[in-house]
């Protein structure tokens, strides 16, 4: 067998895979440690969703993988530097969820930034608007592209931050956004949306010394994995008042039960991963990860570390 197929895909996906490979459906395995790992033998290629962990162990009892797809959500649950030494690509898509996730957050904006009041000058609470305010963006990746956009059209001003992008860097200029520091991006913001894709390194990126520093009323709205947020400096942000609300498209695991920094705060919202999930995007995301296993897998051997390297470019 060539492709093993875990996560629901739209059927002519799959169809399009099984004309081209030796695909096999089989989602009953998500559930089926032993069945899988049997029919892994043989598979070059396995689609898995977030729920299956790729780790060192799936991997050593998979000698003929090549390839992981992953259709819905993000890389969360792979192991990425496994994968990279057991010569296994991970395709994905960066861009088949960003316009979801961009009007996802412009949903959430509008609507923190309305119902959750401010004190005007004149001593009154009411809302505020999108288009007078400034709104940070955190993370540079294609749904900060699209987000900027809607915002432009809205009127606001936009500021970003990305670790890995210097401030002299042309995409900042070329998507309409200005660079700024870290703790200039939660100084200035009115609305800030996490976009940053996580990694160890960046756990607790925004942490008390920004949180701290919040502008008034500001509003937070999380699409990133939760841990480039410290959470015990959340938890004292949004009690105290300095960050006004938060909305969250996920949060880890236990952050929101009894004893935690977080139980009980009636400003935070958590819903669950629905902002890159519509129709639209996972028909473009299978799309994507159809094809680029498509290209791995049909390559010839000689040009083979050649299209894995366009996969992985186009792809993840």
């Amino acid at each position: 067998m060539t492709v093993l197929i875990l996560e629901p895909l739209e059927a002519e996906v799959v169809q399009w895979l099984a004309e081209r490979h030796d695909a096999r459906f089989a989602p009953e395995l998500v559930g089926d440690p032993e069945g899988l790992i049997e029919a892994l033998q043989d598979s070059r290629a396995l689609v898995a969703p977030p729920e299956v962990p790729i780790d060192a162990e799936l991997l050593r009892a998979a000698p003929a993988l090549r390839a992981i797809g992953r259709a819905s959500g993000g890389a969360e649950n792979i192991d990425v530097e496994a994968c990279r030494k057991a010569g296994v690509e991970v395709v994905r898509s960066q861009s088949s969820t960003a316009s979801a996730e961009a009007e996802f957050a412009i949903g959430a904006l509008l609507s923190l930034l309305r119902r959750v009041p401010v004190e005007g000058s004149d001593g009154l609470k009411v809302g505020r608007e999108l288009g007078c305010s400034t709104i940070g963006v955190l993370g540079m990746t294609p749904t900060a592209q699209v987000l900027t956009q809607l915002l432009h059209a809205f009127g606001s001003r936009v500021i970003g931050y990305d670790p890995g992008l210097h401030p002299s860097d042309a995409t900042w200029t070329r998507w309409g956004i200005d660079a700024v520091s870290l703790s200039e991006l939660v100084e200035q913001s009115d609305g800030l949306v996490l976009l940053q894709p996580y990694f160890p390194r960046f756990r607790g990126l925004v942490g008390d010394r920004q949180l701290e520093n919040v502008r008034a009323g500001q509003v937070l709205v999380g699409l990133s994995q939760s841990g480039v947020v410290d959470e015990a400096a959340l938890g004292r942000a949004l009690r105290s008042g300095k960050l006004r609300a938060a909305w969250f498209d996920s949060l880890e695991p236990g952050w929101l039960e009894a004893g935690r920094p977080l139980h009980g705060i009636s400003t935070l919202q958590v819903t669950p991963r629905l902002a890159g999930t519509t129709r639209e995007s996972r028909v473009r995301a299978a799309w994507a990860v159809a094809r680029g296993l498509d290209e791995l897998l049909g390559a010839p051997s000689s040009g083979k570390k050649k299209a894995a390297k366009k996969a992985a470019v186009d792809y993840y």
